[in-house]
């Protein structure tokens, strides 16, 4: 039988494996932070919406899609700005006034810039081992904003 494993055993398995040294996670640019940021959100949306209940593949995706774009990011990150600690709120502002070579494709600039700034703090909280805070923040956020995955998937 299979042993169930922790997200900070898995972690520490992952680092290992990749050969992943420790870093100081404010030596990255805020876009690579927003980089990493990016993957991660996306994972923790999924698994969000996979943990709704089983629904079609197509609607999973509808749902991940709607709560990983800029403009919900924006949203969120607005959200749940009282709640960042000074340090957080500083990397987030980092991120956000960071100069890309990227445009908003389907986004306003000022969202596109804020869910950059969301996804750097993401990236950095990922960096410095902080899950369980990185998991409550996004999840505070959604809840706020009344976005939590539908278990039933979308009616229209």
């Amino acid at each position: 039988m299979e042993e169930s494993v922790t997200i900070q055993e898995f972690l520490t398995y992952y680092r290992q494996c990749m050969r992943l040294e420790p870093v100081d996670e404010n030596s990255y640019s805020p876009l690579v932070l927003a980089y990493i940021g990016d993957s991660v959100y996306e994972v923790i949306i999924r698994t969000k919406v996979i943990n709704r209940g089983s629904m079609q593949v197509n609607k999973m995706h509808k749902q991940s899609s709607e709560l990983v774009k800029a403009g919900t990011q924006a949203e969120l990150i607005k959200a749940i700005e009282d709640m960042l600690t000074q340090e957080e709120h500083a990397v987030f502002k980092r991120g956000r006034n960071a100069k890309s070579a990227t445009s908003a494709k389907n986004a306003s600039v000022i969202d596109y810039r804020m869910a950059t700034g969301m996804e750097a703090l993401v990236g950095w909280l990922f960096l410095r081992q902080e899950y369980n805070r990185l998991v409550y923040l996004i999840s505070q956020g959604l809840e706020k904003l009344g976005r939590m995955p539908d278990p039933e998937g979308d009616k229209t």
